[in-house]
Protein backbone atom coordinates (compact mmCIF):
# COMPACT_ATOMS: atom_id res chain seq x y z
CA UNK A 1 0.00 0.00 0.00
CA UNK A 2 1.16 4.08 -1.05
CA UNK A 3 0.66 6.61 1.17
CA UNK A 4 -2.89 7.45 -1.09
CA UNK A 5 -4.12 4.00 -0.56
CA UNK A 6 -3.64 4.67 3.16
CA UNK A 7 -5.23 7.37 3.15
CA UNK A 8 -7.97 6.40 1.51
CA UNK A 9 -8.31 3.35 4.68
CA UNK A 10 -8.31 6.35 6.98
CA UNK A 11 -10.96 7.83 4.92
CA UNK A 12 -13.07 4.35 4.96
CA UNK A 13 -12.44 3.07 8.24
CA UNK A 14 -11.82 6.23 10.81
CA UNK A 15 -14.86 8.07 12.92
CA UNK A 16 -16.18 10.88 11.14
CA UNK A 17 -14.26 12.88 14.43
CA UNK A 18 -10.68 11.00 14.08
CA UNK A 19 -8.54 13.18 12.33
CA UNK A 20 -7.07 12.33 8.74
CA UNK A 21 -3.83 12.14 7.97
CA UNK A 22 -5.01 14.11 4.59
CA UNK A 23 -6.57 16.49 6.43
CA UNK A 24 -3.03 17.74 8.81
CA UNK A 25 -2.75 21.28 7.95
CA UNK A 26 0.98 20.39 7.65
CA UNK A 27 4.43 21.42 8.77
CA UNK A 28 6.20 24.74 9.59
CA UNK A 29 8.53 23.96 6.74
CA UNK A 30 6.70 22.37 3.56
CA UNK A 31 8.02 19.27 2.63
CA UNK A 32 6.81 16.93 -0.23
CA UNK A 33 4.77 14.15 0.96
CA UNK A 34 6.30 10.10 1.43
CA UNK A 35 5.37 7.59 -0.95
CA UNK A 36 4.99 4.74 1.36
CA UNK A 37 3.70 6.49 5.01
CA UNK A 38 1.10 9.00 6.17
CA UNK A 39 2.19 12.67 7.27
CA UNK A 40 1.42 11.10 11.19
CA UNK A 41 3.38 7.63 10.42
CA UNK A 42 6.48 9.69 9.62
CA UNK A 43 6.11 12.45 12.58
CA UNK A 44 5.89 9.12 14.91
CA UNK A 45 8.98 7.74 13.41
CA UNK A 46 10.92 11.17 13.34
CA UNK A 47 10.48 11.02 16.84
CA UNK A 48 11.46 7.47 17.66
CA UNK A 49 14.94 8.37 16.11
CA UNK A 50 15.43 11.32 17.54
CA UNK A 51 18.13 11.56 20.04
CA UNK A 52 15.90 12.75 22.89
CA UNK A 53 13.79 9.82 22.74
CA UNK A 54 16.96 7.61 22.91
CA UNK A 55 17.72 9.62 26.01
CA UNK A 56 14.65 8.49 27.84
CA UNK A 57 15.97 5.31 28.81
CA UNK A 58 18.35 6.65 30.89
CA UNK A 59 15.56 9.02 32.98
CA UNK A 60 14.16 8.34 36.27
CA UNK A 61 10.31 7.35 36.09
CA UNK A 62 9.65 6.74 40.01
CA UNK A 63 13.09 5.38 40.44
CA UNK A 64 16.53 6.09 39.51
CA UNK A 65 18.04 3.97 36.61
CA UNK A 66 20.90 2.36 38.57
CA UNK A 67 18.63 1.37 41.48
CA UNK A 68 17.63 -1.72 39.67
CA UNK A 69 16.54 -3.10 36.09
CA UNK A 70 13.50 -4.00 37.10
CA UNK A 71 12.25 -0.94 37.50
CA UNK A 72 10.22 1.45 35.03
CA UNK A 73 12.12 4.17 33.08
CA UNK A 74 10.94 7.44 31.32
CA UNK A 75 11.76 5.26 28.24
CA UNK A 76 9.47 2.26 28.94
CA UNK A 77 6.74 4.27 30.70
CA UNK A 78 6.58 5.94 27.26
CA UNK A 79 6.07 2.87 25.21
CA UNK A 80 3.70 1.42 27.72
CA UNK A 81 2.12 4.47 27.25
CA UNK A 82 1.86 4.43 23.37
CA UNK A 83 0.53 0.56 23.74
CA UNK A 84 -2.23 1.65 26.00
CA UNK A 85 -3.20 4.93 23.57
CA UNK A 86 -3.20 1.98 20.54
CA UNK A 87 -5.58 0.04 22.02
CA UNK A 88 -8.40 3.30 22.89
CA UNK A 89 -7.68 4.44 19.80
CA UNK A 90 -8.45 1.25 18.27
CA UNK A 91 -11.35 0.44 19.84
CA UNK A 92 -12.79 4.20 18.90
CA UNK A 93 -11.55 4.03 15.06
CA UNK A 94 -9.31 7.04 15.55
CA UNK A 95 -6.15 7.53 14.00
CA UNK A 96 -3.56 5.61 16.34
CA UNK A 97 -0.46 6.97 14.49
CA UNK A 98 -1.13 10.48 15.41
CA UNK A 99 -2.33 9.33 19.08
CA UNK A 100 0.74 7.16 19.11
CA UNK A 101 2.88 10.24 17.65
CA UNK A 102 1.48 12.60 20.29
CA UNK A 103 2.23 10.26 23.41
CA UNK A 104 5.49 8.74 22.12
CA UNK A 105 6.54 13.04 22.51
CA UNK A 106 4.71 13.86 25.23
CA UNK A 107 7.79 13.32 27.65
CA UNK A 108 10.90 14.10 25.49
CA UNK A 109 11.21 17.32 27.93
CA UNK A 110 11.66 15.48 30.84
CA UNK A 111 14.39 16.85 32.94
CA UNK A 112 16.51 13.87 34.77
CA UNK A 113 15.36 12.69 37.81
CA UNK A 114 11.86 12.90 36.93
CA UNK A 115 9.22 15.07 38.38
CA UNK A 116 11.68 16.40 40.96
CA UNK A 117 14.29 17.34 38.52
CA UNK A 118 11.47 19.46 36.49
CA UNK A 119 10.49 21.14 40.06
CA UNK A 120 14.03 22.33 40.65
CA UNK A 121 14.86 23.44 37.14
CA UNK A 122 11.73 25.30 37.05
CA UNK A 123 12.86 27.20 40.36
CA UNK A 124 16.42 27.82 39.42
CA UNK A 125 14.54 29.36 35.62
CA UNK A 126 12.33 31.04 37.60
CA UNK A 127 13.97 34.48 37.03
CA UNK A 128 14.49 33.62 33.13
CA UNK A 129 11.11 32.56 31.99
CA UNK A 130 10.54 29.24 34.26
CA UNK A 131 10.35 25.40 32.95
CA UNK A 132 7.99 22.81 31.52
CA UNK A 133 8.32 19.74 30.21
CA UNK A 134 5.51 20.24 27.83
CA UNK A 135 6.75 23.39 26.67
CA UNK A 136 10.04 21.48 26.56
CA UNK A 137 9.08 18.83 24.55
CA UNK A 138 7.61 21.21 22.26
CA UNK A 139 10.93 23.09 22.04
CA UNK A 140 12.72 20.01 21.20
CA UNK A 141 10.90 18.78 18.35
CA UNK A 142 10.92 22.51 17.11
CA UNK A 143 14.49 23.37 17.98
CA UNK A 144 16.59 21.49 19.53
CA UNK A 145 16.72 18.33 17.71
CA UNK A 146 19.21 18.82 14.68
CA UNK A 147 19.00 15.83 12.02
CA UNK A 148 17.82 18.30 8.80
CA UNK A 149 19.86 20.40 6.71
CA UNK A 150 16.85 22.84 5.84
CA UNK A 151 15.12 23.61 8.93
CA UNK A 152 15.93 22.99 12.74
CA UNK A 153 13.87 19.88 14.84
CA UNK A 154 11.88 17.62 13.60
CA UNK A 155 9.32 19.22 11.41
CA UNK A 156 6.44 17.27 12.86
CA UNK A 157 2.79 18.26 11.66
CA UNK A 158 0.93 21.19 13.40
CA UNK A 159 -1.89 17.86 14.84
CA UNK A 160 1.09 16.58 16.48
CA UNK A 161 2.69 19.54 18.49
CA UNK A 162 -0.71 20.67 19.22
CA UNK A 163 -1.38 17.47 21.23
CA UNK A 164 1.97 17.72 22.45
CA UNK A 165 0.65 20.91 24.26
CA UNK A 166 -2.70 20.53 24.64
CA UNK A 167 -3.32 16.79 25.88
CA UNK A 168 -3.27 17.84 29.29
CA UNK A 169 -6.89 20.37 29.81
CA UNK A 170 -4.65 23.74 30.30
CA UNK A 171 -5.07 25.01 27.61
CA UNK A 172 -4.57 29.29 29.01
CA UNK A 173 -1.12 28.42 28.98
CA UNK A 174 1.03 31.17 27.15
CA UNK A 175 2.39 28.32 25.07
CA UNK A 176 -0.97 27.31 23.52
CA UNK A 177 -1.59 30.84 22.09
CA UNK A 178 -0.34 29.58 18.81
CA UNK A 179 -2.46 26.35 18.55
CA UNK A 180 -5.93 27.82 18.51
CA UNK A 181 -6.25 27.84 22.48
CA UNK A 182 -10.03 28.64 22.44
CA UNK A 183 -10.93 25.11 21.09
CA UNK A 184 -10.29 21.48 22.59
CA UNK A 185 -7.50 19.51 20.75
CA UNK A 186 -8.18 16.11 18.55
CA UNK A 187 -10.09 12.85 20.49
CA UNK A 188 -6.39 11.60 20.30
CA UNK A 189 -4.35 14.09 21.79
CA UNK A 190 -6.78 13.46 24.97
CA UNK A 191 -6.97 10.00 24.83
CA UNK A 192 -2.92 10.35 24.73
CA UNK A 193 -3.44 12.35 28.42
CA UNK A 194 -5.72 9.56 29.79
CA UNK A 195 -3.37 6.81 28.48
CA UNK A 196 -0.30 8.19 30.18
CA UNK A 197 -2.38 8.42 33.31
CA UNK A 198 -3.47 5.11 33.24
CA UNK A 199 -0.03 4.03 32.48
CA UNK A 200 1.62 5.20 35.16
CA UNK A 201 -0.65 4.75 37.65
CA UNK A 202 -0.13 1.06 37.00
CA UNK A 203 2.91 0.83 36.56
CA UNK A 204 3.94 2.52 39.78
CA UNK A 205 1.62 0.26 41.83
CA UNK A 206 3.67 -2.61 40.18
CA UNK A 207 7.13 -0.83 40.94
CA UNK A 208 5.81 0.14 44.29
CA UNK A 209 4.63 -3.20 45.52
CA UNK A 210 8.25 -4.39 43.86
CA UNK A 211 10.13 -2.36 45.54
CA UNK A 212 8.93 -3.06 48.93
CA UNK A 213 7.80 0.32 49.28
CA UNK A 214 4.23 -0.08 48.86
CA UNK A 215 3.13 -3.40 50.82
CA UNK A 216 -0.42 -6.05 49.59
CA UNK A 217 -1.17 -4.39 53.07
CA UNK A 218 -1.39 -1.07 51.91
CA UNK A 219 -2.87 -1.79 49.17
CA UNK A 220 -5.80 -3.48 50.59
CA UNK A 221 -7.02 0.39 51.85
CA UNK A 222 -7.36 1.28 47.81
CA UNK A 223 -10.72 0.42 46.40
CA UNK A 224 -9.21 -0.40 42.64
CA UNK A 225 -6.73 -2.65 44.32
CA UNK A 226 -8.78 -4.45 46.83
CA UNK A 227 -11.52 -5.25 44.09
CA UNK A 228 -8.91 -6.68 41.84
CA UNK A 229 -6.64 -8.20 43.83
CA UNK A 230 -9.58 -10.54 45.33
CA UNK A 231 -10.62 -11.22 41.69
CA UNK A 232 -7.38 -12.27 40.73
CA UNK A 233 -7.22 -14.53 43.96
CA UNK A 234 -10.60 -16.44 43.14
CA UNK A 235 -9.58 -17.10 39.91
CA UNK A 236 -6.04 -18.28 40.71
CA UNK A 237 -6.09 -19.52 44.29
CA UNK A 238 -2.63 -20.92 44.71
CA UNK A 239 -0.63 -18.23 42.58
CA UNK A 240 2.35 -16.88 43.97
CA UNK A 241 1.84 -13.27 45.32
CA UNK A 242 4.11 -11.85 42.63
CA UNK A 243 1.56 -13.94 40.26
CA UNK A 244 -1.28 -12.15 42.02
CA UNK A 245 0.28 -8.71 41.59
CA UNK A 246 0.77 -8.85 38.37
CA UNK A 247 -2.52 -10.08 37.53
CA UNK A 248 -4.20 -7.18 39.62
CA UNK A 249 -2.45 -4.59 38.04
CA UNK A 250 -3.52 -5.96 34.78
CA UNK A 251 -7.01 -6.25 35.68
CA UNK A 252 -6.71 -2.53 36.90
CA UNK A 253 -5.08 -1.27 34.22
CA UNK A 254 -8.04 -3.02 31.68
CA UNK A 255 -11.26 -1.60 33.98
CA UNK A 256 -9.85 1.79 33.47
CA UNK A 257 -9.19 1.50 29.59
CA UNK A 258 -12.91 0.14 29.28
CA UNK A 259 -14.51 2.49 31.23
CA UNK A 260 -12.54 5.64 29.29
CA UNK A 261 -13.63 3.94 26.02
CA UNK A 262 -17.58 3.11 26.88
CA UNK A 263 -17.85 7.08 28.39
CA UNK A 264 -15.96 8.64 25.35
CA UNK A 265 -18.43 6.61 22.96
CA UNK A 266 -21.57 7.89 25.78
CA UNK A 267 -19.96 11.47 25.90
CA UNK A 268 -20.00 11.72 22.13
CA UNK A 269 -23.50 11.01 21.79
CA UNK A 270 -24.16 13.29 24.53
CA UNK A 271 -22.58 15.98 23.08
CA UNK A 272 -24.09 15.65 19.85
CA UNK A 273 -19.95 15.13 18.19
CA UNK A 274 -20.57 14.69 14.78
CA UNK A 275 -17.35 16.49 13.26
CA UNK A 276 -13.77 17.14 14.04
CA UNK A 277 -15.17 20.75 14.25
CA UNK A 278 -17.83 19.58 16.89
CA UNK A 279 -15.30 17.52 19.09
CA UNK A 280 -13.08 20.55 19.56
CA UNK A 281 -15.76 22.94 20.72
CA UNK A 282 -16.60 20.52 23.42
CA UNK A 283 -14.56 22.53 26.33
CA UNK A 284 -11.85 22.01 28.41
CA UNK A 285 -12.42 18.19 26.77
CA UNK A 286 -14.84 15.21 26.37
CA UNK A 287 -12.96 12.48 27.43
CA UNK A 288 -13.67 11.72 30.91
CA UNK A 289 -13.70 8.63 33.46
CA UNK A 290 -17.15 7.44 35.03
CA UNK A 291 -18.78 8.84 38.11
CA UNK A 292 -18.10 5.25 39.56
CA UNK A 293 -14.56 5.40 37.63
CA UNK A 294 -13.46 8.92 38.47
CA UNK A 295 -13.54 9.00 42.42
CA UNK A 296 -11.69 4.98 42.27
CA UNK A 297 -8.95 6.86 39.98
CA UNK A 298 -8.42 9.85 42.32
CA UNK A 299 -8.34 7.68 45.72
CA UNK A 300 -5.48 5.52 43.95
CA UNK A 301 -3.55 9.03 42.85
CA UNK A 302 -3.63 10.49 46.17
CA UNK A 303 -2.25 7.23 48.06
CA UNK A 304 0.59 6.66 45.53
CA UNK A 305 1.08 10.45 46.03
CA UNK A 306 0.95 10.09 49.92
CA UNK A 307 2.90 6.53 49.99
CA UNK A 308 4.96 6.58 47.00
CA UNK A 309 6.35 9.42 45.80
CA UNK A 310 6.66 11.37 49.47
CA UNK A 311 8.47 7.69 50.14
CA UNK A 312 11.58 8.56 52.45
CA UNK A 313 13.30 6.88 49.30
CA UNK A 314 12.03 9.02 46.74
CA UNK A 315 12.26 12.37 48.70
CA UNK A 316 16.41 11.46 48.89
CA UNK A 317 15.84 11.15 45.52
CA UNK A 318 14.78 14.65 45.01
CA UNK A 319 16.89 16.10 47.36
CA UNK A 320 20.05 14.72 45.83
CA UNK A 321 18.24 15.78 41.98
CA UNK A 322 18.18 19.38 43.96
CA UNK A 323 21.71 19.62 45.20
CA UNK A 324 22.95 17.98 41.23
CA UNK A 325 20.98 19.84 39.07
CA UNK A 326 21.43 23.32 40.86
CA UNK A 327 25.28 23.20 41.16
CA UNK A 328 25.59 21.88 37.69
CA UNK A 329 22.81 24.95 36.62
CA UNK A 330 24.64 27.37 38.79
CA UNK A 331 28.31 26.47 37.72
CA UNK A 332 26.90 27.04 33.81
CA UNK A 333 25.60 29.97 34.30
CA UNK A 334 28.74 31.37 36.65
CA UNK A 335 30.65 30.51 33.57
CA UNK A 336 28.99 29.16 30.35
CA UNK A 337 31.77 27.96 28.35
CA UNK A 338 31.82 24.53 30.96
CA UNK A 339 28.83 23.40 28.45
CA UNK A 340 29.71 21.70 25.12
CA UNK A 341 31.02 23.70 21.76
CA UNK A 342 27.58 23.11 19.94
CA UNK A 343 25.83 24.84 23.01
CA UNK A 344 27.95 27.63 23.85
CA UNK A 345 27.62 27.89 20.14
CA UNK A 346 23.52 29.07 20.62
CA UNK A 347 24.83 31.72 23.36
CA UNK A 348 27.52 33.51 20.81
CA UNK A 349 24.92 33.84 18.41
CA UNK A 350 22.74 35.86 20.95
CA UNK A 351 20.79 33.21 22.88
CA UNK A 352 19.99 33.96 26.63
CA UNK A 353 22.53 32.14 28.48
CA UNK A 354 19.57 30.41 31.11
CA UNK A 355 17.81 28.90 28.34
CA UNK A 356 20.54 27.48 26.67
CA UNK A 357 22.07 26.26 29.81
CA UNK A 358 18.45 24.90 30.91
CA UNK A 359 18.36 23.12 27.35
CA UNK A 360 21.63 21.20 27.89
CA UNK A 361 21.07 20.34 31.95
CA UNK A 362 17.45 18.70 30.71
CA UNK A 363 19.04 17.05 28.16
CA UNK A 364 20.69 14.65 30.56
CA UNK A 365 20.05 11.52 31.26
CA UNK A 366 20.47 11.08 35.63
CA UNK A 367 23.63 9.28 35.34
CA UNK A 368 25.37 11.69 32.49
CA UNK A 369 23.91 14.59 35.24
CA UNK A 370 25.22 12.56 38.31
CA UNK A 371 28.63 11.82 36.01
CA UNK A 372 29.38 16.10 35.33
CA UNK A 373 28.57 16.97 38.90
CA UNK A 374 31.20 14.64 39.91
CA UNK A 375 33.33 16.32 37.17
CA UNK A 376 33.01 19.82 38.27
CA UNK A 377 33.18 19.02 42.16
CA UNK A 378 34.99 16.03 42.79
CA UNK A 379 38.88 17.58 42.92
CA UNK A 380 40.00 14.61 42.19
CA UNK A 381 38.39 13.49 39.25
CA UNK A 382 39.51 14.00 35.86
CA UNK A 383 37.08 16.68 34.23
Amino acid sequence: MNREDLEAHEDAWLAPWAMRSADSRGRAAPEPEHALRTAFQRDRDRVIHSSAFRRLEYKTQVFVNHEGDYYRTRLTHTMEAAQITRTIARALRLNEDLAEAIVLAHDLGHTPFGHAGEHVLDALMGPYGGFEHNAQSLRIVELLEERYPDFPGLNLTWEVREGIVKHSSEYDRPLVRKFDPEVAPTLEAQIADFADEIAYNCHDIDDGVQSGMLTAEQMEGVALWREHVARARERSPDAPFSILRYQTVRRILDAMVTDLVRMVGEGIESNGVRTIADLRAVRPRLVRYSVEMAPRVRELKDFLMENLYRHVRVTRMGMKAKTVLTGLFESYLEEPRQIPAHAYERIEKGEEPPRVIADYVAGMTDRFALQEYKRLFDPLERV
